[in-house]
């Protein structure tokens, strides 16, 4: 059983400054969009303040299909996004103070206060254990305005964490036929990584870390550990500049902040999703005309702490520019193409500036760097639903066995979104994506301006993947129905069930965890070991997750409750062991062993909310 508390006082900013990507507008918006009540929303999240109140107005005072709970609830946003009152705002748990300056009254604004969120957790497992957890944090901010266009936002918080893992073996980053992989002293040597389960006191790929850099245990307090399996401490910095013109048209930002790009139904986006790490980035968005925008952004990827903070970072200095066009027509149609690259950090202007592909411009500069492609095809009809789908393409050879090798890497998704006249801001989404191996991968690479290192540059930040959630060679089948029953209340009942490949132990399948590398020197032909047998190739762990969620705003108190109970079944299937014992060569049956155990699981968490943003 998990039971959460939550505390907290928000980072609220002015007009121009990010709207959090865990708000519940998103949704909201979202649904008006589908619904047609609201022009097409900007492929590129977050959103600014400004942007969001422009829309609740537009859905306010353009629609009369807005029942009266819908009405209340955006009216609530409304009040949640305009701008303070002066002194202490007790429902916004903050200062505020302001003054105008110049011929034009420019306001020049200062807030200043206090955040605080405690949460507490523990997960409750069948024939094994009880696990807890906790997260404390308390921040300083200060934010506000300078001028019309331009806001800004600097925060920094400490917090106590607790997320207790298992350990479960380890896991061969490289491909098993790499040359020399059994010489300890070649280039080629194998790197042993250790292998954890997700969280214990959270269901399955939903914990997004939130700490920067390391953790420092008490005891002591230079060790910059990697993880905080016991009590721990540690930090976050998350900060922005963010300027908006010509109303809204042109955005500009220079922040540290989570991001999700894409038109597809949001936290679904297999190129830049809302789950990845936050990292610094200058960003631009540019909408000159209702039916064509771009966003592009550059920054500095984090490394992951698996050796120390000196030893992690040495192979991974990287950048990550990404593009996206946005076609548009009207409510009707919507087409993106991105185009994205981590590469070792150095001034590329190819890179930098979004008016060539990255894709085909690093064939004039070497192969040193990891190219990705993704397109998102969304239809939609106001009011009656959309459908979508999506391609992630992570260096593709084009041949005559496009689908087969494991040198294929690109993922897709299809999926859709349907408003149900029931309830308000109600909608069923249902989705299925595939994940295949060594996506989101790279092999590591000699470059001229790191000597004799070969460098990362996996499609990750942070240990954590820049798209999707899900692992590489994985699939996910998801339905979630969403609704707002009474004003203030958000529910959720969904069902996912994961399928992925084994990334320890006899049974371990290549190029199934991030750190996966593929033999530069072995990646095309018809060599069965370099093709994908997905499900029949070694052990894979099925899970099947059914979670209730809901978040209470209360009238008129900075309050919110929160409480989300579910259970996770999880199993392992092993064709190729089970083919040896009863000669099926497709024998799906479980297996249930000390490496692979089957496992039931209860997650519930209750938690509080003040002065939520």
């Amino acid at each position: 059983m998990c039971a959460s508390v939550f505390l907290g006082v928000p980072l609220f900013a002015q007009s121009h400054t990010s709207v959090s990507l865990d708000n519940q507008v998103y949704y909201i918006l979202e649904q008006a969009e589908i619904r047609g009540l609201c022009s097409p929303l900007p492929g590129a999240r977050p959103y600014t303040r400004g942007v969001v109140l422009e829309k609740i107005n537009e859905i306010l005072n353009s629609s009369k299909r807005l029942g009266a709970a819908e009405r209340e609830l955006l009216n609530q946003y409304l009040n949640k996004f305009s701008k303070p009152k002066s002194g202490i705002d007790w429902q916004r748990g903050a200062w505020h103070g302001e003054t105008a300056v110049g011929k034009n009254d420019a306001p020049l604004s200062l807030n200043v206060g206090a955040t605080a969120d405690i949460e507490g957790s523990s997960g409750l497992y069948v024939s094994d254990d009880r696990y807890f957890g906790t997260e404390v944090w308390l921040g300083l901010y200060l934010n506000g305005d300078l001028g019309r266009h331009v806001s800004y936002d600097m925060g920094v918080e400490g917090g106590l964490i607790k997320a207790p893992r298992k350990h479960l073996g380890e896991y061969n980053t490289y491909y098993e036929g790499f040359p020399g992989e059994d010489e300890t002293d070649s280039e080629f040597a194998n790197k042993k990584i250790d292998v954890y389960s997700e969280p214990l006191t959270h269901f399955p790929y939903t914990y997004k870390k939130r700490w920067d850099s390391s953790v420092f245990y008490f005891n002591n307090l230079t060790g910059y550990d990697s993880w905080p399996d016991g009590f721990a401490g540690g930090y976050n910095l998350a900060s922005e500049v963010t300027a908006s013109f010509l109303e809204n048209k042109v955005i500009a930002r220079v922040g540290r902040i989570s991001r999700d790009w894409g038109s597809t139904s949001f936290g679904s986006n297999l190129a830049f999703n809302q789950m990845a790490r936050p990292f610094l980035g200058v960003e631009a968005e540019f909408f000159p005309v209702s039916w064509f925008g771009i966003a592009s952004l550059t920054g500095t990827l984090e490394y992951s702490n698996l050796d120390g903070i000196k030893e992690s970072p040495m192979t991974f200095q990287n950048a990550f520019s990404i593009t996206m066009l946005q076609l548009r027509y009207k409510n009707y149609l919507f087409f993106d193409f991105v185009d994205a690259v981590v590469y070792p950090k150095r001034f590329e202007l190819g890179y930098v500036i979004p008016v060539i592909n990255s894709f085909f411009y690093q064939n004039n500069i070497g192969d040193f760097d990891n190219m990705a492609m993704s397109f998102n095809l969304k239809a939609q009809y106001p009011g009656v639903g959309n459908i979508w789908v999506s391609f992630f393409m992570d260096e593709m050879n084009f041949t005559n066995n496009l689908l087969t090798l494991d040198r294929q890497m690109f993922s897709w998704q299809g999926g859709s979104s349907l408003p149900l006249p029931i309830l308000s801001f109600s909608s069923l989404k249902l989705s299925y994506t595939r994940i295949s191996p060594y996506c989101y991968t790279h092999n590591r690479n000699y470059n001229p301006w790191y000597g004799d290192l070969r460098m990362e540059t996996a499609y990750v930040n942070n240990g954590v993947g820049l798209g999707y959630y899900l692992p590489p060679n994985s699939d996910e089948i998801l339905v979630q129905f969403k609704t707002a029953p009474v004003k203030s209340l958000i529910t959720s009942l969904q069902y996912q069930m994961i399928r992925h490949g084994a990334v320890y132990g006899d049974g371990a399948v290549d190029g199934s965890h991030p750190l996966s590398e593929l033999d530069p020197n072995g990646r095309g032909g018809n060599n069965p070991v370099l093709k994908r047998y997905f499900l029949r190739d070694g052990a894979y762990q099925w899970s099947h997750i059914v979670r209730v969620g809901a978040e209470w705003n209360l009238p008129t108190l900075p309050v919110s409750l929160i409480g989300e109970v579910g259970t996770v079944l999880s199993y392992f299937t092993n064709i190729r062991e089970q083919a040896n014992v009863t000669g099926k060569p497709h024998d799906y049956s479980r297996v249930d062993t000390a490496e692979y155990p089957q496992s039931t699981g209860f997650v519930v968490k209750v938690g509080v909310r003040v002065f939520s943003h």
